[in-house]
């Protein structure tokens, strides 16, 4: 598929400089514009865009047809790099999560276990592995522009919880009863947000996690069987997808000041994900062709608008049965 349009028009560009004072002031009416988009070259290559930096470079994963899963950035001017490999990646099996405006990456790659995920940062051409002490398992997810980042870990013979790395000081967290617990991403002011797997090990549920530590869980609009929240900007507004009871995918912006989500389906595909979002409303994400089912990158806009189709918040169920602690991987999706 052949890249619609690169670049963000001057038109999209005063759109975005008006949204982010209309959001300094209140919850106004959005809605999401497509601008372009795109795929990694090769053919029968699947293209996972998980984060852009405030420079719209973009981060994310490609599968090609062997399945063999490579990260990869895209330039803002459209250009890509050569796939992104970690060292010790003997699977075939490293992916691309993070970006900050230095072109810092951050991401994971499998063990040759097949079952543990360790984190690592990229920067011009050069790899340094990281793992969160005493873990099994460490998945880098997000990265800001302080180069502090988000993930999730698995302590030795403990339950997968989230983690932020601030300053160097690693601090684990969990939404309570929470089978796993995952960050993706944190901004300036170290708001994170990120989802959790109920008791059943299939269900997901959104959460933010405020600068002070308070988890503001669940977060899933209404008529959710199973809500992601990817990526927060600097203005916290959230980007991610959820299910709905038909089966179908869509992608959505939480604005949490009016506890509302904006939702935004590519036309014709019944599965749409937004990953990341700038602090300029600019989005990445992907969505999925239904006649071939492969998956391509979209670049899209927030933008002032009533056109935009809205849900409100869904009221919180019940509490979860506590489970035990137990070291269960969950693959972080993507």
């Amino acid at each position: 598929m052949k890249t619609l349009l690169r670049l963000v028009g001057c038109a999209v560009g005063f759109a975005a400089l008006g949204l982010t004072g209309a959001l300094a002031q209140s919850p106004a009416s959005f809605s999401i514009e497509l601008i372009s988009t795109f795929d990694y070259p090769g053919t029968g290559n699947q293209t996972q865009p998980q984060k852009i930096s405030d420079k719209r470079d973009v981060v994310g994963i490609f599968v090609d047809p062997s399945g063999a899963n490579r990260g990869f950035i895209m330039s803002s001017i459209g250009t890509f790099s050569n796939p992104l490999v970690d060292p010790a990646d003997t699977v075939n099996f490293t992916q691309g999560r993070g970006i900050n405006n230095s072109r810092l990456v951050c991401g994971d790659y499998l063990d040759a276990d097949l079952v543990n995920l360790h984190g690592f940062h990229f920067l011009h051409g050069f790899y340094g592995n990281f793992n969160v002490a005493d873990s099994t398992t460490t998945i880098l997810l997000g990265i800001n522009n302080a180069r502090d980042f988000a993930g999730s870990v698995i302590p030795t013979g403990g339950i997968q919880e989230a983690f932020l790395s601030i300053g160097g000081t690693v601090t684990e967290f969990a939404v309570t009863d929470a089978t796993a617990t995952l960050a993706y991403q944190l901004n300036t002011t170290n708001q994170s947000c990120g989802y959790y797997v109920d008791a059943d090990l299939v269900t997901t549920h959104g959460f933010w996690r405020d600068s002070d530590g308070t988890i503001n869980a669940p977060i899933d609009p209404v008529g959710s069987t199973s809500t992601i929240l990817f990526g927060n900007n600097d203005m916290n507004l959230m980007v991610g997808r959820y299910t709905d009871a038909a089966g179908a995918t869509h992608g959505i912006l939480f604005v949490p000041s009016s506890n509302s989500f904006v939702v935004f389906d590519f036309p014709g595909a019944t599965f749409t994900s937004l990953n990341g979002i700038n602090k300029r409303g600019e989005i990445c994400g992907r969505y999925i062709d239904p006649s071939t089912g492969i998956a391509h990158g979209i670049l899209a806009q927030v933008v002032r608008s009533s056109a935009g189709v809205t849900l409100p918040l869904a009221p919180p169920s019940p509490p979860a049965q506590a489970v035990p602690q137990r070291a269960v991987v969950i693959a972080p999706a993507y």
